[in-house]
């Protein structure tokens, strides 16, 4: 039972890190100006694959390996109609998350077993950072897979800043396509790398999910975590330090759920349940941000005059 506030830290950091994965993909593939919606199938695939591979394997490392595969196939089909194929992304991407959502509910009915042990990753405990009150559970008894998630979303942030050649390729393809092109920047592989880059991020989200927290496979288990990565995004301000608030107060909105009605706090389950789509919707709204989203964020890139 979450009885404590670092019990309640503790939830919150576990239910942001899937939120915090995702996002920080999607985040890339705003910027280059692909806005993908299917996150949340990606994260559903890359949750079942991880858990068919590390059944079938007896590893959790195969169920990782399995799980980032399957995002990243997900993130080609969504990159080929998008950026090749210049179909409506928002379409496209729902489709795909209806798709992942059928595809998967029937290959856990032939694939997987009600009561299998699933290998996963325990918590570890880092030395003297994992005794500070209050915080150090919550940041440093985390799983292996957790720990090294934060870092390749550190890597990221890194990697695609303004202070790198290809964070400003990822910024002029998003803001302006046509420009770009005309100073030499692939447009289409840019996107279609970021695209990949969403993919590969939110199947080892969904990954996190089934291997380090439910140890398990669910139909639907996802239930609109990718929807809450994509929004991260918007409430973030297409920033990496914004989009992990943003992560954190999703993740804190969840953990709710158990803490109010653990402390004998009188409020309906199903509106805490609403909670972090509230606060979703929110931030769509604009009441938490008001920031200016890339510019050809949703809009296809067509080459007049030459050949791709």
């Amino acid at each position: 039972m979450i009885l404590t506030l670092t019990d309640l830290l503790v939830a919150t950091v576990a239910l942001a890190i899937p939120v915090l994965v995702a996002a920080s993909g999607e985040l890339v593939g705003e910027r280059a100006g692909v806005l993908t919606m299917s996150v949340e199938g990606m994260m559903l695939t890359g949750a079942f694959a991880a858990v068919v591979g590390a059944t079938s394997s007896g590893s959790a490392l195969v169920g990782v390996a399995c799980g980032a595969l399957a995002g990243l196939l997900v993130g080609v089909l969504q990159a080929v109609l998008s950026v090749v194929l210049r179909a409506d992304q928002i379409v496209t991407g729902i489709a795909a998350n209806a798709l992942a959502l059928a595809g998967t509910t029937f290959g856990a009915r032939l694939l997987l077993e009600r009561g299998t042990e699933v290998p996963g990753f325990d918590r570890v405990a880092i030395p003297v950072l994992s005794e500070i009150p209050v915080i150090g559970p919550a940041l440093f008894r985390q799983t292996g897979l957790a720990y090294a998630l934060v870092v390749l979303v550190v890597l990221l942030a890194v990697l695609t800043s303004r202070r790198t050649g290809w964070g400003l390729a990822v910024d002029a393809v998003g803001e302006d396509a046509a420009s770009a092109d005309r100073s030499g920047i692939p447009v289409l592989r840019v996107r279609f790398a970021a695209v990949l880059v969403v993919g590969l991020l939110s199947g080892l989200a969904g990954t996190q999910l089934a291997l380090s927290e439910v140890h398990t496979f669910t139909d639907n288990m996802t239930a609109g975590i990718g929807y809450l990565a994509v929004v991260a995004v918007i409430a973030g301000s297409w920033r990496p330090v914004g989009v992990a608030v943003a992560a954190l107060v999703f993740g804190l909105a969840q953990a709710l759920q158990f803490t109010l009605p653990a402390l004998g706090v009188d409020v309906p389950f199903a509106l805490l349940v609403m909670l972090p789509y509230v606060l979703a919707l929110l931030a769509v709204a604009g009441f938490v941000t008001h920031s200016r989203p890339p510019s050809g964020l949703t809009t296809p890139f067509v080459r007049l005059g030459r050949s791709s």
